[in-house]
């Protein structure tokens, strides 16, 4: 399939959504209302994404839309956007750029395109599954093959112990070389540009997903559920470069 035509669309979505965005940033009066999972949401989320959704319906009307803030649209349709405005609310409100706007294309269900926009910092990553590129520019994951030796990232420390299993992760975070929270989607950034070699999530809805999975298979890394089960759909994400990732998977699962 010729995605060319759908790579220049989320690149022009990508930059006018992160026009709307950028005057919210850094700002202390900026209102912060609570959603019903108790996760953060500012009128910067809100509004972005109803103008992603009204770009895409004049772009292509047939296409389905999910989206984290105002839900799903025709997603039995053949193409279907998925929409996070804003991944990493939580940075956002207390002026922390490790923050990003997700925007994925399926295709028959699956991803076959992704990008990860960070409009602070200029940075663009876009993955088709084959090839990655940061502002057009060519990256891969780092060819990091111990744990020892790998940078381990993940969004919330203390998300392991609730979701899945806290002893194997701080085993396995007690023996990499650097571990850090550089988290949400700017953590997968990082492992695709070759920055970072593991990046996991032990709970994901699919509007943080979507994206990642052809972006972390575009720069050659591998990208699964905790379980090394297949990353879409999914409930947990682990991303790693090809020769860590087994090791990883097999370590938290212990």
């Amino acid at each position: 399939m010729d995605v060319a035509p759908y790579r220049s669309f989320m690149q022009e979505l990508a930059t006018r959504s992160g026009e709307f965005i950028r005057p919210f940033f850094g700002r202390p009066d900026l209102v912060v209302e609570t959603k019903s999972d108790a996760s953060p949401v500012t009128a910067a989320d809100r509004g972005a994404e109803e103008l992603l959704r009204q770009l895409i319906a004049a772009k292509f009307p047939a296409h389905g839309i999910l989206g984290e803030e105002l839900g799903a649209e025709n997603t039995d349709a053949e193409f279907v956007w998925v929409l996070d405005p804003i991944d990493g609310t939580k940075s956002f409100i207390t002026g922390v750029p490790l923050w990003g706007t997700l925007i994925a294309l399926l295709h028959d269900g699956q991803p076959i395109l992704g990008c990860i926009h960070q409009p602070i910092l200029g940075q663009l990553l876009l993955g088709d599954g084959a090839t990655t590129t940061l502002n057009d520019r060519p990256v891969r994951c780092r060819a990091v093959t111990r744990i020892e030796e790998a940078t381990l990232l993940t969004s919330d420390p203390f998300n392991p112990a609730k979701y899945q299993n806290r002893t194997a992760f701080e085993a396995l975070a007690a023996r990499a070389r650097l571990v850090r929270t550089w988290g949400d989607c700017y953590g997968y950034l990082l492992v695709a540009s070759g920055y970072a070699d593991v990046m996991l999530d032990p709970i994901m809805n699919p509007w943080d997903i979507a994206a990642l999975v052809p972006i972390i298979r575009g720069a050659g890394g591998t990208i699964t559920d905790w379980q090394g089960a297949a990353p879409f759909p999914a409930e947990s994400t682990i991303a790693a470069a090809p020769g860590l990732h087994a090791e990883v998977v097999a370590a938290l699962r212990r």
